[in-house]
């Protein structure tokens, strides 16, 4: 069994002084400047085995074979440079090798995995990749590896030795065991260990690793003890930041500093300066025309709703009062949907001005690194039964294969159910991705999703130049093949490892039993555990749950599963792979699997606090200046997405973008789009619409946040610029926020001092490359070149300690900081609170769609989607981010657009007494006006037109079809009358009377066909919400039988009054026409409880209605046309 030495880390010898501090760890007042790790084992029954001298003291069975590990991390600046030493790349692969668990009143454990998976691992980031065995006697340890999978070996004399071994030597004599000689490295190491302990460190340039230059002095502070962070940049002419930013050398730019820096920028001033976006306004014989349509409107909506104000209709008065009342309500909320239209834009982006800007070779980069900013991809699962594991797995791979370099991506997947069996899948994914990755950059493939392109109709070698690529495809496919079946068969062969191991352990529980001599017929208790592949206790989720293994109660995991990657492209061959990737780099991106702790009592708010469990997380590991969030059905359609987003990250003028949105577009819909799902009209309509204004709404996934934005400052000061001169001051936390005192940073962030280390450091390395005059708020070219630090313990368990159950107690987050809680539409709230501090955001569209996902294409799950969301939106109208109470920083149709967003479910109430209105109008006989007048019908009429205009100019703008309108207003009836009227019912109990409703589903009637791809299109689940519109329908229909009936029998047939009437019933009818289409199923398998519930309500209506308007019988002088049974 391997040992650990008690050599603490790099980071815990990097304190100011030279000297590692001690600080005591209890429960939730641990700080992050005293996080202590303990490695541990675990024994084949899933107990711990702590490596820490004082816990072994207690078992003596295991005190010979340990020794202590305990890593302290000082209060030290993430501004230094990067270690090559061997010892930092031993640390770096035992770290990902290891499966870290804490979380509130326990210790963080590192438990180093033997097996990851069941299946072989190759890919030499991946966690289980080990290299030969160490040569010591009696250790069976495993030499660590290099990026191409080969041993690493740090002595000339070839003496295979593993990294414990290797630090047990660097401590106890510095002699190499084999050739008994101090080390001396060949190859790309450093004589000996690099001494940090006078403060002294080496900088190697980017391109100058190995340079003779002198170690200058990290310990630049200002005079209140902080660390300035600006003087050491520009005086030092050193590196910036968490480990990935770089100031150009003076050798390369002349002697003098100014003038270099000058050199510097002028260095992409060589050619003319190009905008990396632009904005395309919208033709003038297009909008010209559509904002004086919207003025006639609004013109004529003013004399229609006063000429139906002063002209009641005194014989149906209460049937005026309700159509005046909707109508007003109706122009009322036109107005908030409309008038934010008025000045809709398009964008486009231009990639090779990026390509030439950020990755080009230049005489300070010969070989070309990209000076891209880095960035932090989130995918968020809650349940692999309602998830599916595959689909989250394809997701992942399409983001690991994405057109970025690889060394600026770090991607997060949140398993919020803590599940073996997603911990599983994404192990099996990213060891597949050690195939796919590089086949799609060999071969140029779209999309990258393996699943959405192996299902791709037509031909598939267009357009592909090499002559292999019919045999590499072929072989790909075989082997995703075979990985959909690994997926697929995860579920049982975690169900039989555990099994087995459970069985075993009752065994030897018999067995004990029967040595010690008691009771045999005693029942044997032994926890059905579930079991991961190393033959270990599975930390989170068990099958069958038990304490602190179960949903809302297990510790909180975090495994890097695939290491940060080498900062140089690694070029494949012919020879290790399955496939000939030569000069295809094999590079794989940083990947982390993130299960934050559960704890009865704590409220951990759903997927926003998953979401802000990564983002605090991902700033200690990565610390990527941007994050794309996305859901684990939501893959990167087009592999250039991110360029397209970072081109107006970038861009003159991006400092005070927010977020990019780019539309939601999806697979699988049926093709008439029965229920909108596309929702064509809100996305291409509406939100290029609000990106005229201050920008679109967040929705929730396919969104490039500035992770500065999300920290909850306001937007920068484009007037302000960095001082160069040797009296610059820090650039810390509290400069971006006068109202924040530097001792409040506990209170607004949390105690982990690396996450408040980070955000100064991720607003720089985001801000636009200052290569124009007229960018006053940007960062001088070629900074983010230096790769970032290898990954230590003591990193990893601070990440740990920030997903705890504990950590946001007492702090801003979800208040202010991060994804706001306290609504079921996190996502609209967290963009409102935003663009409420100032900040703006873009629409990003790209030609070729950027992310696609899945949509409910089920009746009943349509509505209960819409349910979700309306049910927010009156949240958010009943609580302070109610547009209303909006600061002066949100402009004015901007704040129309976000109050429309809280309004809008309130239609619902006007929307269905007004569908009644037809059908009570030709019961009753009456109208909503007492005489059809001209000016009644012009108005009308002017109405009407003016919408149809207003219609035809907006599907020409927006690009929207004709077909998709039509659909999507139909839809808007449908959930006007079910879903949005139960969110208001439910939203006015909760605020009221403080009940909380739900509505969900009973029966289920499915199709015959199952391998009908949209088979879930016919299944009807019935639902309440039906009721409402089921009614309306039948109502309508009824009534529209009773005229017809009445009209014959008269004596003088009022036909104009029966058409009239009838017409607007027909209106509403057929907008229901897809909502009676999805009750009837296929082939008319329609649940009774249908026509049970519809059939009593409408009688009851119609016997209320006569109850109340009882028949007076033929009056005198008229003729009896009624008609009266024989």
């Amino acid at each position: 069994m391997s040992t650990l030495s008690s050599q603490p880390s790099k980071k815990a010898m990097r304190s100011p002084a030279g000297t590692t501090s001690s600080t005591s760890s209890q429960g939730g007042n641990r700080s992050s400047s005293g996080q202590t790790v303990k490695f541990a084992r675990r024994t084949s029954s899933g107990r711990y085995v702590s490596l820490s001298r004082e816990d072994l003291d207690l078992s003596g069975e295991f005190s010979g074979d340990y020794m202590n590990y305990t890593v302290h991390i000082p209060p030290t600046p993430d501004n230094q440079p990067m270690d090559t030493s061997v010892a930092a790349k031993a640390e770096e692969q035992y770290v990902s090798n290891s499966l870290f668990t804490g979380g509130f009143n326990s210790v963080t454990r590192a438990h180093l995995m033997d097996k990851v998976i069941d299946s072989e691992v190759s890919h030499p980031q991946m966690a289980g990749s080990k290299g030969s065995s160490c040569a010591m006697p009696a250790c069976d340890g495993k030499i660590m590896k290099d990026e191409r999978g080969e041993d690493v070996i740090p002595c000339e004399c070839r003496f295979k030795i593993c990294r414990d071994c290797y630090m047990d030597a660097q401590k106890d004599t510095g002699l190499c065991p084999g050739c008994k000689e101090p080390y001396k490295v060949g190859g790309d190491y450093d004589d000996d260990v690099p001494n940090y302990s006078s403060g002294a460190l080496s900088l190697p340039g980017p391109d100058d690793a190995k340079g003779d230059r002198r170690n200058m002095s990290m310990m630049k502070r200002n005079q209140n003890g902080d660390f300035d962070n600006n003087k050491w940049l520009f005086e030092t002419q050193g590196t910036y930041g968490y480990g990935n930013a770089y100031w150009p050398q003076d050798e390369r730019y002349g002697d003098d500093g100014d003038e270099g820096m000058q050199r510097g920028m002028l260095e992409n001033q060589d050619k003319p300066w190009r905008p990396l976006s632009r904005v395309i306004h919208v033709k003038n014989s297009i909008i010209s025309p559509y904002r004086l349509l919207i003025v006639v409107r609004l013109v004529t909506l003013g004399f229609f709703l006063a000429w139906r104000v002063r002209h009641p209709n005194y014989d149906a008065i209460w049937l005026w009062l309700m159509s005046i009342t909707c109508e007003i309500w109706f122009a009322f909320s036109w107005i908030l949907d409309q008038i934010p239209k008025i000045n809709p834009v398009n964008r486009e982006t231009d990639l090779e001005v990026l390509r030439d800007k950020f990755d080009m070779p230049s005489p300070s980069n010969p070989t070309g690194r990209s000076d891209l900013p880095g960035i932090d991809l989130f995918v968020s699962t809650a349940d692999p039964e309602k998830e599916p594991p595959l689909t989250t797995a394809n997701t992942i791979l399409s983001i690991l294969s994405v057109d970025y370099p690889v060394e600026k991506i770090a991607c997060y997947v949140s398993d919020d159910g803590g599940a073996l069996l997603t911990f599983e899948a994404m192990a099996e994914a990213a060891s597949f991705a050690d195939l796919w990755v590089p086949f799609c950059r060999k071969h140029d493939i779209e999309p990258r999703n393996p699943d959405s392109y192996f299902s791709l109709k037509g031909d598939p070698t267009k357009n592909k130049k090499r002559a292999d690529f019919v045999k590499d495809r072929r072989r790909v496919k075989r082997e995703y093949d075979e990985f959909k079946v690994r997926i697929n068969g995860l579920n049982d062969s975690i169900r039989r490892r555990s099994d087995a191991f459970n069985a075993r352990e009752e065994m030897k529980m018999l067995k004990h039993m029967r040595e010690s001599g008691a009771d045999p017929m005693e029942p044997i208790k032994v926890q059905k555990a579930t079991w991961m592949a190393d033959g270990t206790h599975w930390p989170g989720t068990w099958s069958v749950p038990a304490g602190e293994h179960k949903k809302g109660d297990h510790a909180g995991i975090l495994q890097v599963m695939l290491k940060p990657p080498s900062h140089d492209p690694l070029m494949g061959s012919s020879e290790d792979k399955l496939l000939d990737f030569t000069d295809v780099d094999i590079r794989l991106p940083m990947f982390v699997y993130v299960s934050r702790e559960k704890r009865p009592g704590y409220d951990h708010n759903k997927k926003a606090g998953a979401m802000n469990a990564l983002v605090r997380s991902s700033a200690i590991l990565s610390n990527g200046p941007f994050i794309l969030n996305l859901d684990c059905d939501h893959y990167i359609f087009n592999c250039k997405a991110i360029r397209e987003g970072m081109c107006f990250m970038m861009d003159r003028g991006g400092e005070d973008i927010c977020y990019i949105q780019f539309p939601q577009r999806f697979e699988g819909i049926d093709p008439s789009d029965r229920y909108a799902n596309h929702n064509t009209v809100f996305f291409d309509s509406n939100m290029r619409a609000l990106d005229g204004l201050q920008g679109p709404v967040y929705v929730g996934t396919g969104t490039m946040f500035r992770r500065f934005a999300l920290y909850g400052f306001d937007p920068p000061v484009v007037d302000y610029s960095i001082d160069k001169g040797s009296e610059t001051q820090a650039l810390k936390t509290t400069d971006f926020d006068p109202d924040l005192d530097v001792n409040l940073l506990p209170k607004r962030f949390g105690n982990s001092t690396m996450l408040a280390e980070s955000i100064p450091v991720a607003e720089f390395q985001g801000r636009p490359i200052a290569d124009h005059p007229a960018v006053k708020y940007g960062r001088p070219p070629g900074v983010l070149r230096v790769p970032r630090e290898p990954l230590d313990a003591t990193t990893v368990a601070e990440a740990v300690s920030a997903i705890s159950c504990w950590y946001e107690d007492k702090t801003e987050w979800g208040d202010r900081v991060g994804w706001i809680y306290g609504s079921v539409t996190e996502d609209v709230v967290t963009g409102y609170r935003m663009h409420n501090r100032g900040w703006r955001s873009v629409y990003c569209v790209t030609k070729r769609d950027s992310f696609r996902g899945s949509a409910p294409i089920n009746l009943t799950d349509r509505l209960h989607q819409v349910l979700r969301w309306a049910t927010g939106s009156v949240e958010i109208f009943f609580s302070r981010n109610n547009a209303l109470l909006a600061t002066r920083k949100l402009k004015f149709l901007q704040r129309l657009a976000y109050l429309n967003v809280g309004v809008y479910p309130f239609t619902s109430l006007f929307l269905v007494v007004y569908c009644f209105l037809p059908a009570l109008s030709l019961i009753t006989g009456n109208f909503i006006v007492q005489t059809l007048s001209i000016t009644f019908l012009v108005l009308l009429l002017a109405i009407s037109l003016t919408l149809v205009g207003l219609a035809i100019l907006e599907v020409k703008w927006s690009g929207v079809g004709l077909e998709e309108w039509w659909r999507n207003e139909q839809f808007w009836l449908i959930s006007g009358t079910s879903a949005h009227l139960a969110a208001v019912v439910q939203g006015l109990l909760k605020v009221i009377a403080g009940i909380e409703i739900s509505f969900t589903l009973t029966s289920k009637s499915a199709g015959e066909d199952v391998d009908d791809i949209y088979a879930d299109l016919y299944l009807v689940k019935w639902t309440s919400l039906m009721i409402p519109p089921i009614v309306i329908g039948m109502v309508n229909i009824i009534a529209m039988v009773i005229a017809f009936s009445r009209t014959i029998y008269e004596t003088v047939p009022q036909w104009s009054r029966f058409i009239g009437g009838a017409f607007f019933s027909f209106w509403v009818l057929a907008h229901l026409y897809p909502f009676a289409k999805g009750l009837m199923g296929r082939r008319g398998k329609t649940p009774t409880i249908v026509f049970v519930w519809s059939g009593l309500i409408a009688i009851t209506l119609s016997l209320l209605w006569v109850a109340v308007y009882p028949n007076s019988g033929p009056q005198e002088g008229v003729g009896g046309g009624g008609f009266t049974f024989p």
